[in-house]
């Protein structure tokens, strides 16, 4: 069935709703007496089908077409000059073209099977997503696949995402938990503070080095700013908010930007502070759907790496570039590979259309002049300026959207914000939103799911497990765990008496240690520790000094190597 609805997928778009109800009759017919075909091709690959079916457009893999970086049906007739991109089951806009119009075809089908007309139906409200009203109805959702090769890789995909799902992580290495007194709200145990702790000093120690200046703002703000700033019109629904003495209504921040905007009109500026590059780690709320949340890829409480840049329009493209130099930096260290996408004006759009037009061309520039891989994502910019959004892959082939890079046209001018320039006159500096991050609560998601919980030893919670064996070892043990501990590596001891020493070792490994320190009276005498890797390796009997300087050169230079 996963191949039926793909082809008719592929027939469908174009077609007539006469043609769609007749296709609906030969599937049905079909579906019962399907013979298969081998397909031979010109360049050896064989490829397999169904008679009366199967089509040559099928055979090409292609669902969807692109003219000019826009969606266009197969049966429409091109316009003019362009240019032409094929898009098969093997790409993002393929598979969603296939399964939109599987779902056409599986309405249409359940329409005959049933005599209803699912379109003009009502539809329960048990059927739209995030709902938290219980009712009797289930919610299902289903996916479809050219093929049976196709459809074993997804579930060995499926199969791998569940192993490596970080609420189960989270919850075996005891980094965070949620209750459900504070729904969507993440209490970090001391592991996973560590390693929320480690990303923030990370992003830290490159504002340094990149020219940012950190900066603290409120929680609570009065409606009056987020009127000020168009977020009361447009997102207060999503927002928390309190009433004080006298009816005064205040919202908790779910972003930073319009605070930094009062930051920036607090004084006369000039252009030779320009550009301003503040960051900001406070606590953000969104009031997000309680259907929606799920684990810490959705929540309500969350914190980013957030930074506002205010810079001249000439500093923009220069600023530009320093940010996605920023973002390859990081990513670089979690060994994401990644790509951009330009996104630009959407309908509508605030701000006047010369504006956008050099702002995207702006955009465009520095992306050329950055060198990565980026394509166009025409009409999806945030209605307020275009944007850079950047996509990882993580070890498992799926896209995520973390960092992001936002030109606004419009806080400058809702907060009237302005600058002297060299000629002495007010001007309107341009403001950036960045992020590299993103959410620390997602991304601790991405990067337990990407490493599987086998955590780099810069960042792992776990780090070293020292195992005493026997004799007059414990005392030296502990010597051993008080070293490395000043130093600031995350280590435990394992002292029971109870466990034999494979037992030991075997749950250090499953607890995810990155080395394991076997300590015995040869070890107390030499001054050594004998070194496990997580993975089994044993590098043997090394002294102790030595295999702390090198541990902490791992650390330091934030290695994803095991052996050093």
């Amino acid at each position: 069935m996963g191949i039926l609805v793909a082809v008719v997928g592929v027939v469908l778009l174009g077609c007539t709703a006469l043609s769609f109800h007749l296709l609906l009759i030969q599937i049905y017919l079909f579906s019962s007496t399907e013979t298969r075909l081998s397909i031979q091709l010109a360049d050896g690959r064989t490829v397999k089908g169904t008679a009366g079916v199967t089509t040559p457009l099928f055979v090409a893999q292609t669902l969807v077409s692109k003219v000019n970086g826009e969606l266009w049906e197969l049966g429409r007739p091109l316009e003019a000059d362009c240019e032409l991109r094929l898009l098969g089951f093997d790409t993002d806009e393929g598979r969603r073209a296939a399964w939109r119009t599987g779902a056409c075809v599986l309405g249409g089908v359940l329409e005959k099977a049933f005599g209803a007309e699912v379109c003009r139906e009502g539809l329960s409200p048990v059927t739209l997503p995030n709902q938290t009203e219980s009712s009797g109805l289930m919610r299902l959702l289903g996916v479809a696949f050219p093929g049976e090769k196709d459809k074993e890789e997804w579930e060995r995909e499926q199969e791998e995402a569940r192993r490596r799902d970080h609420r189960r992580i989270g919850t075996d290495q005891e980094l965070f938990f949620f209750n459900d007194v504070s729904p969507g709200s993440c209490f970090f145990l001391p592991k996973g503070a560590y390693i929320y702790n480690t990303l923030t000093d990370f992003i830290k120690s490159e504002y340094r080095r990149r020219g940012f200046n950190e900066v603290v703002t409120p929680t609570l703000y009065s409606t009056a700013l987020w009127e000020r700033s168009g977020h009361w019109e447009h997102y207060s629904e999503n927002m928390f908010t309190v009433t004080s003495e006298g009816s005064q209504t205040y919202a908790l921040k779910p972003m930073n930007c319009p605070a930094h905007c009062l930051m920036f009109e607090q004084r006369v500026r000039s252009w030779r502070e320009l550009p301003l590059r503040w960051a900001d780690f406070g606590a953000l709320h969104r009031n997000e759907l309680s259907g929606a949340l799920g684990g810490l890829t959705r929540v309500r409480k969350f914190c980013q790496d957030d930074a506002h840049i205010f810079c001249t329009p000439d500093q923009l493209q220069d600023e530009i570039v320093a940010c996605l130099d920023f973002v390859r930096s990081v990513y670089q260290v979690f060994g994401f590979s990644f790509h951009c996408l330009l996104s630009t004006r959407p309908a509508p759009f605030l701000g006047e259309p010369e504006d956008w037009d050099n702002a995207e061309q702006q955009l465009e520039k520095s992306l050329q002049h950055f060198g990565e891989r980026w394509e166009l994502n025409p009409g999806d910019g945030a209605f307020y300026g275009p944007k850079v959004d950047i996509q990882i892959k993580d070890a498992i082939g799926r896209q995520h959207q973390c960092a992001t890079i936002q030109l606004d046209f419009q806080l400058p001018i809702r907060f009237d914000l302005q600058y002297i320039g060299q000629d002495g006159q007010p001007h309107r500096p341009v403001m950036i939103h960045r992020a590299v991050l993103g959410s620390l609560e997602r991304m601790i998601a991405i990067l337990a799911e990407n490493f599987g919980g086998k955590w780099p030893l810069w960042l792992s919670p776990a780090q070293v497990m020292v195992i005493p064996v026997g004799g007059n070892s414990e005392s030296y043990s502990k010597q051993v765990v008080q070293q490395f501990c000043e130093a600031g590596f995350m280590v435990d001891l394992n002292d029971d008496q109870g466990a034999t020493l494979n037992k030991k070792i075997r749950s250090a490994q499953l607890a995810q240690y990155n080395y394991i320190f076997v300590v015995g009276d040869k070890e107390s005498e030499s001054g050594t520790v004998n070194v496990r890797c997580r993975g089994g390796k044993q590098l043997g009997r090394r002294p102790t000094e030595e295999v702390l300087t090198s541990l902490t050169r791992l650390r330091d230079t934030r290695s994803n190597l095991d052996e050093f």
